[in-house]
């Protein structure tokens, strides 16, 4: 059986323009593997639950009685320091959880630093 001589540019075109869409598609279209697509999701779906339970971390700041202690050092620390104050504080603890919740820590420190 002989094969046409314009087969080998057909194919070789074809080829090329795959991969260039593929690199076209990946970096400037949009696409992402099923795995970016699922750490996306999580990380997204922590922020939403840590926005959705910051007024619980904000309503457990005022009604610690130690508040005023704790605010004050919150006050005084740095910036990386003030996620692990409100995490030992407890206010970023949700109902029935054993230990703080990380994201909730840091959306609750976000807002408590606007608020002073």
């Amino acid at each position: 059986m002989e094969i046409p001589t314009w087969i080998k540019p057909a194919l070789m075109g074809a080829g090329a323009g795959a991969i260039a869409v593929a690199i076209v598609g990946f970096n400037w279209g949009g696409w992402m593997t099923e795995n970016a697509a699922n750490d996306m999701s999580s990380e997204n779906s922590k922020m939403a639950v840590a926005t959705a339970l910051m007024p619980y971390c904000l309503q457990n700041s005022k009604n610690d009685p130690n508040s005023m202690d704790v605010l004050a050092k919150f006050g005084e620390a740095n910036s990386y320091k003030r996620r692990g104050i409100v995490e030992d504080a407890g206010w970023a603890t949700p109902l029935g959880a054993e230990k703080p919740d990380r994201e909730l820590a840091e959306a609750c420190q976000n807002a408590l630093a606007e608020k002073i």
